[in-house]
């Protein structure tokens, strides 16, 4: 059965300042179909989900709905409540009643259908935090169609869910679209692009790249190109560093973590800088928290540095890890203090195994010649959250620096950086790793990763299912690699 459109939107327009987060976007939504939304991150794909949704409203352009069509949005992030029942989580507002009281029959006679539909057989008195992960995202959708939508928006709906629990949700989508929903699926996977959709738009810097084009007529190499862009490819990669031929400092052999990594193995020696790379909740972070001692393994054989599994994250800068989080606010700075006093805070662990901590004088000149070192503009007696977020991440880089580190992990160090920056700090790995230090990288910016990296490593579902080096190692190369899942290339 063929049905009409539910939504069209023409000439959007977004601004935030002086940045236009969409610039004449558009998408045209049909019933029974479900349409893709894919783009990188900050193409706009968000601020056009809460202006169809009616949460935030467009500087220019146009949304139209299809007569009194209801839109219900489920969200990357569950609304739920655990402490409460499946009813409870379903009749969040105005739930039935009858003399006052909540109607418990008239609530799990309304729940149950739809329960059925999504294929969740669970009672509706059920607490919902005694649910998986699974189920309680299928509640999310529950309590959403009980709105009777005609247009259904999720947001990244897999992005925690096992491959089992995608499975189910392909039937669900089966389902809903069979009864005339429109769905707009919004996510990263192509994968699940390639299998769910029958539309794809594509949106590249606030504009539409490709417009309701037919899945069958994409492939997931056109869809990478679509999102990219033109851009041009670095140069030809270099000849691979030369690196120690001694026992590498790290070493991960058929590691498990359950829920994250499954029969994970890789090495880094000396000298070399790898890689990590995968979607959101593909193993990739997994495997930098075990070296860093954030992650117990249940299975397979780790050693750091000659010592085994780190059981800390002191623990591994006892064995010369130095760890520079992507979240450099939440857990690398003391943004309250000088640099100097951050910038030696991580020698108290390393000087732990029974070394005399230096003066405060000492302290000060050692920080002044890391300082020089990362170009901080900034002296030892700044206070940390009076910089610039470029030179606090640079804190970051000297209060690990200052600890002479053998391994060097850093997740996204380059994160909300301007360019110059971002060159420096490239330029203080290649220094790392010339120094004769392993440095396992991961970044949201594949981009980065083609320029300081000798491989990159690439994860899917807990697994590295590919090793990309050499001419190979484009940005291109490598975001196809992320999405299909290929054969490991050595």
């Amino acid at each position: 059965m063929t049905y009409g459109d539910v939504l069209v939107a023409q000439e959007l327009v977004k601004s935030y300042g002086g940045v236009r987060a969409l610039d004449g976007a558009g998408i045209r939504l049909r019933g029974g179909e479900v349409h893709a939304l894919v783009g990188e991150n900050g193409a706009g794909k968000s601020t056009l989900v809460r202006i169809l949704s009616g949460t935030l409203t467009a500087d220019e352009g146009a949304v139209r709905l299809a007569g009194d069509t209801q839109i219900a949005v489920v969200s990357q992030e569950l609304s739920l409540f655990p402490d409460l029942t499946v009813r409870e989580n379903l009749f969040p507002h105005r739930p039935p009643r009858r003399f006052g009281l909540l109607d418990h029959g008239a609530m799990d006679r309304a729940a149950r259908p739809v329960l059925a539909d999504l294929g969740l057989d669970v009672e509706p008195g059920t607490l919902l935090g005694e649910l998986p992960l699974a189920d309680q995202q299928l509640t999310e959708i529950a309590r959403a169609l009980l709105r009777r939508p005609g247009l259904l928006v999720l947001d990244e709906p897999t992005s925690a869910l096992p491959a089992a629990a995608v499975d189910r949700l392909e039937r669900v989508l089966r389902t809903l679209t069979g009864r005339g929903i429109a769905v707009l699926y919004v996510t990263h996977f192509l994968e699940e692009v390639m299998r769910f959709a029958q539309r794809v738009t594509v949106l590249r810097d606030g504009r539409v790249a490709l417009a309701g084009v037919p899945r069958a007529e994409l492939d997931v190499p056109e869809l990478v190109t679509a999102m990219l862009g033109g851009r041009p490819e670095p140069p030809a990669r270099r000849t691979r560093r030369a690196v120690d031929t001694s026992p590498p400092p790290v070493v991960l052999s058929e590691v498990s973590v359950p829920g994250r990594l499954t029969d994970v193995t890789f090495t880094v020696r000396a000298g070399e800088v790898v890689g990590v790379a995968g979607l959101q909740g593909a193993g990739h972070l997994g495997a930098l928290e075990v070296v860093c001692g954030r992650t117990t393994i249940s299975a397979g054989r780790v050693d750091i540095g000659g010592r085994g599994q780190p059981r800390s994250l002191r623990d591994a800068v006892r064995a010369g890890v130095a760890f520079v989080p992507s979240d450099r606010k939440r857990y690398g700075l003391m943004t309250g203090r000088t640099v100097w006093e951050n910038a030696t805070a991580v020698s108290w662990l390393a000087l732990g195994r029974g070394g005399v901590m230096p003066s405060r004088a000492e302290l000060v000149v050692r920080t002044a010649e890391l300082t020089e070192r990362l170009r901080l503009r900034g002296g030892p007696h700044d206070i940390v959250g009076r910089l610039s977020g470029g030179n606090q991440q640079k804190v970051v880089f000297a209060k690990w620096l200052a600890t002479d580190p053998r391994i060097v992990v850093l997740d996204d160090p380059t994160r909300g950086v301007d360019v110059g920056v971002r060159a420096e700090m490239h330029r203080i790995v290649g220094e790392l790793a010339a120094g004769g230090a392993a440095v396992l990288v991961a970044s949201t910016d594949l981009a980065e990763l083609t320029e300081v990296c000798d491989r990159v490593l690439v994860f899917v579902r807990g697994r590295i299912t590919a090793e990309v080096h050499g001419e190979r190692m484009t940005e291109h190369e490598l975001a196809v690699a992320i999405q299909r899942g290929v054969p490991r290339v050595e």
